[in-house]
C-alpha cells in the first residue's frame, strides 16, 4: 500500500507540540523557505503560505525572545 493511501488530502496528518523557541525557528525556517522557491513554485507557495496561516501571526513570533527562551530550557 502506497503512503499517499494512508492520508487523504483534506485530513491531518500530523499533530506537533512546540516549545517557544522552536516555534520561532520553525516560523523562520518556514519564511525562509517560500523566499528561497522561485515563482515557478505556485503549489509548494500556497502549502507554505497554509502552514504559516497555522502558525500565530508574525507579531506574536516577533515577541518571542529566542535568547531567553534557550537560557530558560538549557537552566531547567
Amino acid at each position: 500500500m502506497a503512503t499517499d493511501d494512508l492520508i487523504a488530502s483534506d485530513e491531518t496528518a500530523f499533530r506537533l507540540d512546540l516549545t517557544p523557541a522552536q516555534l520561532k525557528i520553525t516560523y523562520s525556517a518556514l519564511k525562509s523557505m517560500l523566499a528561497d522557491f522561485g515563482h515557478d513554485e505556485p503549489d509548494v507557495h500556497r502549502i507554505l503560505r497554509g502552514i504559516l496561516a497555522k502558525l500565530p501571526d508574525e507579531a506574536s513570533i516577533r515577541a518571542i525572545d529566542l535568547n531567553a527562551e534557550i537560557r530558560r530550557s538549557t537552566s531547567a
